[in-house]
């Protein structure tokens, strides 16, 4: 059973730069705070959301930090043309 958001996931953020990791990271840290802020002023209706935002952030941490210590790389910058360029 996984947990998070279906865009989270590992496979997608291997897919993405670091740039577009951490403009996610920022998006879901504003999320978390707003979602913790309706929950101590007891407006949070989806109370799961709270752990599946959580999930999502350690997941970008943890395939930012895979590049840093290069067990795993970020995408090329060229690799989607030069994809399409060997279909053709």
């Amino acid at each position: 059973m996984t947990v998070g958001t279906a865009e989270y996931s590992i496979k997608n953020l291997n897919e993405k730069t670091d740039a577009e990791i951490e403009d996610f990271l920022k998006k879901s840290k504003e999320e978390l705070f707003n979602l913790r802020f309706q929950s101590a002023t007891g407006q949070l209706e989806n109370t799961s959301r709270l752990k599946a935002v959580k999930h999502d952030i350690a997941r970008m941490y943890t395939v930012l930090r895979e590049r840093e210590l290069g067990i795993s790389q970020a995408p090329a910058e060229g690799a989607d043309s030069k994809s399409e360029a060997e279909e053709k």
